[in-house]
C-alpha cells in the first residue's frame, strides 16, 4: 500500500475497533487493534500502522504534554509521567550562524527520562496494559532501555532489555538498572539484540515494545503536532523543514504519518507540510545510502561505528515508512562525520542547550546543507534533539573543558585566573 500524501480519509473496515485498525503498509491486509498481540503482517509480514476512521485537527486538541492529543491516539489515556510539552529553543547564534529566517530546537532530552522515546512507551505500555501482557521487551543503544524500565515500572510490568555489550553510554545503562529492568548484554551490534527481542516476541515470552511496533510511532507522531503547533503560534506558519537525527527512522516515519492525517483532517494544506530532512553519522549511514541511491529499500550495514551511540544502527527497521516521508514532503537524507557532530553538540551548548552526541546531529546536518545550498536563506527549520547530555556524561567531559587544578587559597586562584583563560591554555 502506498504512503503517498494524500487527503483522502481510509475506507474503515470491518475490524475496527471504536474506528480504530491496524493496516499492512505493503499487502494493505487490516487488523483489529486490540484483539492479538502482533507487531507485523499475518499474510506478508509487512509493517502495520495504526489507522483512524476520523482524524482531528488543532482545534479538537486539549491539555498538555502527549495526551493532548488523545484525540489523534488509539486511546483515551495512557501509563503516563507527565510525557511531552518539550521545550522549542530559539538559537539566536546558530540562526545567525546560518543565515535563516529562524531556526529551533525541539529538545526531547527534557522528557521524564531524558528522551523522545518516552513519548512511545507512555502509549505503547498502555497498549500492553490493554492486551493483558505482563513482561515488556525492547532491544536498545539506551534510551529505549531506560524509557521501557521507567514506564514498565510505572505500570506495574516486568521488562527485558537486551543492550550491546561496552556499547551504551553509562548514563543510559544506569537508568535502566534503577528502574529495575533486568539487562542483558549481547555480545553483537543493535541489529543483532532486536534480531533476539524479536524472535522473543514472536515465542510469546514478552511484548516488544522497539519502534517496530506500531503503537510506539503513535506516540512520537506527537512530536511534530507540537512543532506544527508552536510554528503556528509563533510564526503564523509552518516550519519549512524539520531536521532529525535517524537511527530505527521511527521518528521520520512517526512525523510523517502526523502530517498524513492532519491533511487529511484538512487541518493543513498539501503545500504546508514541512521537508522531513533525516541525517545520519558517516559511519552508520543506510537511510542516506538509500536516498542517495534512489533504492526502495534499505541495505543493511552490518558494521556500524560512530560515537553517537543512539544512530549506531545499521539496519532501520522503519526505513519503508521512512523513505516515502523524506521523498513525498521534498526532503533529503545526508551523513556527517563524529568531528561535525561534537562540534555542533558543543555549538549548542554555548546557547545553553545540553543534548547527547546522536542529537547534535541534527543541527550538523543543517551546517552541511546550508553549506551546500540545499537549504536556502529564506527557510523556517526545527532541528530535532532527541537525548540529554546527561545520557552520554563521558562524551559531553570529552567535548567540553579540562578541569584546571589550583591551589586552596584565594591568592592562588586569582593568580591562576591571572594566566589567562582555558581557552588560551
Amino acid at each position: 500500500m502506498s504512503l503517498s500524501l494524500s487527503a483522502e480519509n481510509p475506507t474503515v473496515p470491518e475490524d475496527a475497533t471504536d474506528g480504530a485498525w491496524l493496516e499492512c503498509i505493503d499487502c494493505g491486509e487490516t487488523f483489529a487493534p486490540f484483539a492479538d498481540v502482533r507487531y507485523t503482517c499475518d499474510d506478508c509480514d509487512g509493517l502495520l500502522e495504526v489507522r483512524y476512521a476520523d482524524h482531528p485537527s488543532f482545534e479538537d486538541f486539549e491539555g498538555e504534554g502527549v495526551w493532548r492529543y488523545t484525540d489523534a491516539l488509539p486511546l483515551e489515556s495512557g501509563v503516563s509521567i507527565q510525557e511531552g510539552a518539550t521545550p522549542l529553543y530559539e538559537v539566536p547564534t546558530i540562526e545567525d550562524e546560518l543565515g535563516l529566517e529562524a531556526v529551533r530546537i525541539k529538545h526531547e532530552g527534557m522528557n521524564p527520562t531524558g528522551s523522545f522515546k518516552d513519548r512511545g512507551m507512555t502509549v505503547g505500555v498502555a497498549v500492553a496494559r490493554e492486551l493483558g501482557v505482563d513482561r515488556l521487551a525492547c532491544a536498545s543503544t539506551g534510551n529505549t532501555s531506560a524509557a521501557l524500565a521507567a514506564y514498565g515500572s510505572r505500570g506495574g510490568m516486568q521488562t527485558l532489555v537486551l543492550l550491546p555489550a561496552g556499547k551504551v553510554a553509562a548514563g543510559k545503562v544506569a537508568q535502566a538498572s534503577l528502574h529495575g529492568a533486568r539487562i542483558l548484554e549481547v555480545d553483537g551490534n543493535f541489529d543483532a539484540c532486536l534480531d533476539i527481542v524479536q524472535e522473543l516476541a514472536a515465542q510469546g515470552e514478552a511484548y516488544l515494545l522497539n519502534s517496530l511496533n506500531p503503537f510506539r510511532l503513535e506516540g512520537q507522531k506527537t512530536i511534530g503536532l507540537e512543532i506544527l503547533e508552536a510554528f503556528r503560534d509563533d510564526y503564523g506558519t509552518l516550519p519549512d523543514r524539520i531536521v532529525l537525527p535517524v537511527g530505527n527512522a521511527g521518528n521520520t516515519a512517526a512525523l510523517y504519518k502526523a502530517f498524513r492525517e492532519l491533511l487529511q483532517a484538512g487541518a493543513i494544506d498539501r503545500e504546508d507540510v514541512p521537508k522531513l530532512t533525516g541525517v545520519q553519522a558517516v559511519g552508520a549511514a543506510p537511510m542516506v545510502e538509500a536516498i542517495e541511491n534512489g533504492a526502495d529499500e534499505v541495505r543493511r550495514w552490518d558494521d556500524v561505528e560512530t560515537r553517537a551511540t543512539a544512530i549506531r544502527i545499521g539496519n532501520p527497521v522503519n526505513a519503508p515508512k521512512a523513505l516515502p516521508g523524506i521523498r513525498e514532503t521534498g526532503g533529503t537524507a545526508i551523513s556527517v562525520t563524529d568531528e561535525e557532530i561534537t562540534d555542533a553538540q558543543r555549538t549548542l551548548a554555548s546557547e545553553g542547550i545540553g543534548v547527547e552526541p546522536a542529537s547534535a546531529a541534527s543541527v550538523a546536518g543543517l551546517r552541511k546543507l546550508r553549506a551546500e545550498g540545499i537549504v536556502e536563506s529564506d527557510e523556517r527549520v526545527a532541528c530535532l534533539t532527541t537525548g540529554h547530555l546527561l545520557k552520554d556524561p563521558d562524551a559531553a567531559a570529552a567535548a567540553g573543558n579540562d578541569s584546571e587544578p589550583v591551589p586552596a587559597d584565594t591568592d592562588g586562584v586569582l593568580e591562576h585566573l591571572a594566566g589567562g583563560s582555558a581557552s588560551d591554555r
